[in-house]
């Protein structure tokens, strides 16, 4: 039994960071429809992003604020991810099951102030360049499929997550030689131009 469940609350010490081989490796599909271990370690990975967004829990648990959550994240071997973005435009909310990308945009977009990570301790300089928009195929919490359509700063949390599930760091899409080049011949801006 995990101890994931709707009883527990994840803290940094839960977070796995880089150098763990398991944010190396692609991760392995959850059988749908889902278990209810599985359902529960979603609800407490989305619960840790809401409490880490909460100035006051976060302070009280010295949680990094965080928009999304990868399974391998905590030590999970298991495709699925959580993600809560709460702005001016309101709140997205998603826990989902074996996301894949099937369609993005010819056009990218990158964080001007690049990307960071739960997983991550040092600050990374550098453009990640994304997609602009992408379309998900996933499983919802009842084991239905669903079909997203995604832009701007939510495809960004989705391609860095998805990235997380098959093995990919958020800096290995940086230029190397010029952490702040971006891909030549692309349609690419900042996402707040």
């Amino acid at each position: 039994m995990s101890k994931f469940n709707e009883n527990y609350m994840i803290t940094m010490d839960d977070i796995v960071r880089e150098g763990n081989p398991i944010l190396r490796r692609a991760v392995d599909d959850v059988p749908m429809p889902p278990q209810e271990e599985d359902k529960a370690e979603l609800r407490c990975m989305l619960q840790f992003l809401k409490n880490s967004q909460n100035p006051e829990t976060a302070n009280q648990f010295h949680l990094r604020a965080g928009v999304g959550l990868s399974a391998n994240q905590i030590g999970l071997n298991k495709r699925m991810f959580a993600v809560y973005i709460a702005d001016e435009n309101g709140e997205l909310e998603y826990a989902l099951f074996n996301p894949k990308i099937i369609s993005h945009s010819v056009s990218m977009i990158y964080l001007p102030q690049g990307e960071g990570c739960l997983s991550v301790d040092r600050k990374v300089e550098g453009f990640v360049p994304r997609q602009e928009r992408i379309k998900v195929r996933a499983y919802d919490m009842d084991g239905n499929e669903v079909l997203l359509k995604l832009k701007g700063f939510p495809a960004i949390v989705f391609q860095h997550e998805i990235d997380h599930l098959n093995g990919i760091m958020f800096y290995d899409h940086i230029n190397k030689e010029n952490p702040f080049k971006l891909p030549a011949n692309a349609d690419i801006k900042s996402l707040y131009e």
